[in-house]
């Protein structure tokens, strides 16, 4: 049974999210957890995720306990790290995928505070969904567009129904209708565009993965990284099962299907990692279930907000994989969103709170997209002026997620605070 919420009377308007993925969900529930009526639309029949692990560093960890602290409880009971006391607190180990080792030189034990700390994607939102109540969740709802009324904003749904709120956040994902709201649909960031990359994805038991590549492999999160491609594996389920991502560059640097996830072609992927190392074999040959992702980012917004309409999430930075870190950006969202809301008790300081929410998140989170795009180039040992030099590899790989998981989000908390605070004085 989902926690009594008390929404405080006193604030005279409601808060439309829809999406109810990771982002959207957090967001639900920090709003909530501050008296903020709120209420959630899901296009689906129910609450669900697409995918298989997803990882979330130490801010991420640090986001869940300041929005409240049940978020972080869930997602302690589904949460996996590495398998050896030894490699708890390391991300990854990268390991040259292409050389002529059996199992790929390793080169670095990347340190992080919470090591690869990842869940399975449907578990944690179970853990979620149970902290929603069920009276402000609407399901079948799928939003075809949204009129920004001035004083307040009507969604319209595919299936004829309408809903008015005082305001929107959307958390609808990378091919968001709400950006559209905000930017409008000829923007030149308005749609997602691909970034010459794709990704094999599939899953492995982790007994079948240990018997061919012995336990430390398999139990503790590894990255192959070789020419034009890296392929990553780490334990989810409670080390049950061994998640796989293998990551190819497009050779013309186009994708013209209008499916962004498609059915594999084991052929063509056992053609983009000729060569590589027989661990590296082994893993590809035992992947189940596995399809084929075209990576799509986002070009940097201009705003995250308009008015009554503001987006988070992947709805505002989608971003490719590469830094395991586009989840935590969408809960670090809901942290800021929801402390902003707290100080608002009237629907006419709504805009006003949405655009502290984007002056304190979109740099960081637009940065966390060009760098995350960055990382998928050097991994594939095709970073400019870095190539297949192994030195500048290391040392490019030895800092560049610190500043995404050393990062002062009570500074971040208090910055929101203090721009609405000194915008609402100057009325």
């Amino acid at each position: 049974m989902a926690p009594h919420y008390e929404v405080n009377a006193d604030r005279k308007y409601s808060i439309a999210v829809v999406g109810g993925g990771i982002g959207g969900l957090c967001t639900v529930i920090g709003l909530l957890h501050q008296g903020v009526p709120v209420e959630v639309y899901e296009a689906a029949p129910s609450f669900a995720e697409i995918g298989a692990g997803v990882s979330l560093g130490p801010n991420a960890s640090r986001a869940m306990k300041m929005i409240d602290p049940a978020i972080h409880e869930g997602f302690e009971k589904c949460a996996t790290n590495n398998g050896f006391d030894a490699s708890k607190n390391f991300w990854f180990s990268f390991r040259k995928g292409d050389d002529s080792s059996e199992f790929g030189t390793k080169f670095l034990d990347l340190w992080c505070e919470t090591g690869q700390s990842s869940v399975h994607r449907a578990r944690y939102l179970d853990e979620l969904v149970a902290l929603v109540p069920d009276d402000v969740a609407h399901f079948g709802k799928r939003l075809e567009e949204v009129d920004d009324k001035g004083d307040h904003v009507v969604l319209h749904f595919a299936d004829g129904t309408t809903a008015k709120h005082s305001a929107l956040i959307g958390c609808d994902g990378i091919k968001s209708k709400v950006r559209l709201a905000v930017l409008g649909p000829n923007h030149p960031a308005a749609h997602a565009v691909f970034t010459e990359k794709y990704a094999y994805r599939g899953l492995i038991p982790m007994d079948d993965a240990a018997a061919l590549l012995g336990d430390e492999l398999a139990r503790n999160s590894q990255m192959y990284l070789g020419h034009g491609g890296h392929i990553l594996t780490f334990p989810i389920e409670h080390g049950k099962t061994m998640n796989v991502v293998a990551f190819s560059t497009k050779a013309d640097g186009k994708w013209e299907d209008s499916e962004w996830v498609k059915p594999l072609n084991r052929d063509e992927m056992y053609s983009d990692f000729e060569g590589w190392v027989p661990a590296t074999k082994k893993i590809l040959s035992l992947m189940q279930k596995p399809d084929i992702w075209a990576l799509f980012n986002h070009l940097p917004a201009p705003t995250y907000h308009k008015n009554r309409i503001c987006i988070l999430g992947d709805a505002a930075h989608a971003s490719t994989p590469h830094n395991g870190a586009g989840a935590g950006q969408a809960i670090e969202d809901a942290l800021i969103m929801s402390r902003v809301m707290a100080l608002v008790y009237s629907a006419a300081d709504i805009p006003r709170a949405f655009a502290a929410f984007d002056k304190v998140r979109r740099p960081r989170s637009q940065r966390q997209v060009k760098v995350a795009n960055e990382s998928g180039w050097l991994y594939d040992l095709q970073a400019p002026g870095i190539g297949d030099d192994w030195d500048k590899v290391e040392q490019t790989l030895a800092t560049k997620q610190q500043w995404i998981w050393e990062h002062d989000l009570e500074a971040d908390v208090k910055e929101a605070v203090r721009i609405y605070q000194e915008e609402s004085a100057r009325l």
